[in-house]
């Protein structure tokens, strides 16, 4: 039986280069995890429902469970472990931090990804604009108010709302 084939891929990944072979079939979650053992971000429905995979891939936002890693050669790829710089936590991390925006953590990683894409992609200017575009990250146990503030005290969009409200995937919350 031969060996299966596999195709060159060079990635930076949270500022580093990696030159591999890969087989065609692995998925970027896969290979961060499971190749390069950068475990941050996890695997949770590995259907792209749920967000806990989500990293950065040149600034924006993906769930890396949905794309098979070859797709991404020569891209920029950051995970949670690449957002902190020298010993100094990403402001999200810290927000995420002082506003109790995590409870279990298993959703945490890509939370704060999603977030800071979301504030790279600069649509969001309103709680409900935050709310709606955090709704593919799924939090199971409903650290949602947390979430919100967090984001919005990093993005420097207002929250005055004390009120308990949740990110509910497809949904505004008034």
């Amino acid at each position: 039986m031969t060996a299966p084939e596999r195709y060159p891929l060079t990635l930076r990944i949270n500022g580093q280069e990696h030159a591999m072979q890969i087989e065609a079939w692995v998925t970027l979650l896969d290979l961060l995890r499971e190749r390069l053992d950068l475990t941050g971000s996890k695997k949770g429905c590995d259907h792209g429902q749920c967000g806990a995979c989500t990293v950065l891939v040149d600034g924006k936002r993906i769930n890396s469970c949905m794309t098979l890693a070859v797709m991404q050669n020569g891209r920029e790829i950051t995970t949670i472990e690449g957002l902190a710089e020298e010993g100094k936590l990403h402001p999200l991390q810290q927000a995420f931090i002082d506003n109790d925006a995590f409870q279990c953590g298993y959703c945490t990683p890509g939370q704060i990804c999603s977030a800071v894409g979301l504030i790279n992609e600069g649509q969001a200017k309103t709680v409900a604009d935050v709310r709606e575009l955090m709704s593919g990250n799924v939090c199971r146990c409903g650290a949602y108010p947390g979430i919100r503030k967090a984001v919005c005290a990093v993005a420097g969009i207002k929250d005055g709302d004390n009120a308990v409200h949740a990110i509910v995937p497809g949904t505004v919350p008034a």
